[in-house]
């Protein structure tokens, strides 16, 4: 990933839009969207898109062309003379525009939700009572800048190439801050939990923290009552259960091991065979029982008892695992009901609607 790309995704993936407020009425036409009564500049979305078009530069030193409807000219001159340079084919006039048309929509969709997303961070900060100091941002922007650029002249190279300035990138840093900040307080209260709770949800999943008993058995599989009769009194004549299980059984898994299923725990076979098993005492002879699959005869080898992890023992990793549960639901049910508000309160011009504006309707599938 290159240095602009890490710093950029250290800032953060939200963008700063340049707001004007105002009292009522519809969406001016030097605007490209409202946000709960803020207007969204259409000259703030063209500083976006060339940023957001500079970020796409495959060539060092390139400058790509902003993707400009009806016409997109420079767009068309700067893919012609890429493959000038690059010793291609030119493609037609309207192939290089059809190119620059979903440049332009991809990029539109992608600032738009970068926009919106930022007057909706801000909204919601607002309304929570969430802020952050200038200081506060000016600190971190200066850890940000001093990891991802040593020099003061690497940083000046990055800012040049992507188009933005200082004050966006302080900006974008005061945003991600605030988002992270919202978060934690929609989280605060939901990790709480008790100890009556952790010992319920313990009682309730005492698996989690412990080892289930295993048995290792031999089986023979038949498909009839009488044969597997057969081969019980072969093994009770003085036959070894491998040679009858190789001999006799039609269980693919176990018949070339000598009928062998090593570490078997409760519930990993058939109901009947299940039952008969664990309730089987080591070395005894059974069967047959029938089965879906047909006639099994077994005998228990081992027995490796299972255990159990007291409550003391595993109570942080149970309380951990509350909180996090808790958390991710409190952030889920936050995200969800943040998307409805804010999208609700977010109207866009015709040309520059996007699935964050309240007149986007989904395609039909």
């Amino acid at each position: 990933m290159s240095k602009s790309l890490r710093f950029i995704a250290a800032l953060g993936a939200v963008l700063f839009a340049g707001v004007v407020l105002v009292a009522c009425g519809g969406i001016p036409g030097d605007a490209v969207a409202q946000v709960n009564g803020n207007n969204l500049a259409t000259s703030t979305f063209d500083h976006w898109m060339g940023v957001a078009a500079a970020s796409g530069a495959v060539n060092e030193g390139e400058h790509p062309a902003v993707p400009v409807p009806p016409n997109y000219t420079a767009c068309i001159s700067h893919l012609a003379s890429n493959a000038t340079k690059d010793k291609t084919t030119v493609p037609s006039n309207a192939t290089l525009k059809a190119q620059c048309a979903a440049q332009y929509t991809s990029l539109k969709k992608e600032v738009m939700g970068f926009l919106i997303s930022s007057e909706w961070v801000l909204g919601e900060a607002n309304a929570l009572g969430v802020k952050v100091s200038d200081e506060e941002v000016h600190k971190q922007f200066q850890t940000i800048k001093s990891t991802q650029f040593p020099t003061t002249a690497e940083f000046e190279k990055f800012v040049a190439k992507s188009g933005q300035t200082v004050s966006d990138l302080l900006l974008r840093v005061k945003l991600n801050m605030l988002s992270q900040k919202i978060q934690q307080k929609i989280v605060k209260d939901a990790g709480k939990v008790t100890e009556q709770e952790i010992e319920k949800y313990y009682d309730e999943n005492k698996s989690k923290y412990g080892k289930p008993e295993k048995r290792s058995v031999q089986i023979v599989l038949t498909k009839t009552e009488a044969e597997a009769l057969t081969a019980k009194k072969e093994i009770e004549s003085g036959k070894s259960f491998a040679s009858v299980a190789k001999a006799r059984s039609d269980d693919p898994v176990s018949k070339a091991n000598g009928g062998l299923l090593p570490e078997v725990t409760k519930g990993e076979e058939e109901k009947a065979l299940d039952e008969a098993i664990f309730t089987a005492s080591v070395d005894k002879l059974g069967g047959p029982v029938k089965t879906p699959f047909g006639y099994y005869i077994y005998v228990v080898k081992t027995i490796t008892p299972g255990s159990q992890e007291s409550l003391d023992k595993v109570k942080a990793t149970v309380k951990q695992s509350l909180v996090s549960t808790r958390e991710q639901a409190a952030l889920t049910k936050f995200v969800k009901e943040f998307k409805k508000n804010w999208t609700a309160k977010t109207d866009c011009q015709p040309e520059y609607v996007v699935p964050d504006c309240s007149q986007y309707k989904a395609p039909k599938a």
